[in-house]
């Protein structure tokens, strides 16, 4: 495909060049063409170094080998007739053909990653309609879960009134288990206060008891 567009754009510029040959000609393989001001090499050079493949513009031809013509810059004088020729250089056709080349190429690319691009849409879409389908599915469980609820409403008002009772018991024997705790925690501290002051009364009976259990020195006679 390519290859047929190349060829066609070679031979559209061929057709636009036998079509503008009255009036476009173009420099031959030379490296300079001298433009001078008049119909001979003895007329001085108004414009120097015209590269090959510049295309001028006819303005007069004439049978002296020498045909008059304005370059892009504006020049108008007199070239050579021996180094024009009507059709591009073999050099322009192939960077044309080249460019043609490229920018189908380009063209190609472009068209792939738009082909990818639709590729990774088309593969979001079917994504989304998979996860719409499961929650369509979801939704339709949910709408049946929810009418077998409405069906055994009383059943659930039942349920209800049962937890409710079940939570005030619940808290009903959390207030005497909390109530028992702050019991058992007051008895706690008065044992141990109990227990403190036994402690305390058991060392000051200790303290009057032991001088006495000591046994006394008896009086030395010979003193």
């Amino acid at each position: 495909m390519i290859i047929f567009r190349v060829l066609f754009s070679v031979l559209l510029v061929l057709a636009c060049t036998a079509h503008a040959q009255a009036k476009t000609a173009w420099v031959d393989d030379q490296i300079y063409l001298p433009v001078r001001a008049g119909a001979g090499t003895q007329f001085r050079i108004i414009e120097n170094a015209v590269p090959s493949g510049t295309p001028l513009e006819v303005l007069e031809t004439t049978d002296t080998g020498y045909t008059r013509v304005r370059t892009p810059k504006g020049t108008e004088g007199w070239v050579s007739s021996q180094y024009l020729s009507d059709t591009p250089i073999a050099a322009d056709l192939l960077r044309r053909a080249n460019q043609e080349l490229e920018q189908a190429r380009n063209e190609l690319n472009q068209v792939k990653e738009q082909l990818s691009t639709t590729t990774k849409e088309r593969n979001q879409l079917e994504s989304s309609e998979a996860s719409l389908s499961d929650q369509s599915q979801e939704l339709k469980e949910e709408l049946q879960r929810i009418k077998s609820i409405a069906a055994d409403s009383i059943n659930l008002e039942r349920r209800n009134r049962e937890l409710l009772e079940e939570n005030q018991k619940i808290r009903n024997d959390l207030e005497v288990l909390t109530a028992e705790n702050e019991r058992l925690e007051a008895s706690k501290e008065s044992d141990f206060m109990l227990l403190g002051a036994g402690l305390v009364l058991g060392g000051v009976v200790l303290a009057l008891l032991i001088p006495m259990l000591k046994p006394t020195r008896k009086t030395d006679n010979w003193a």
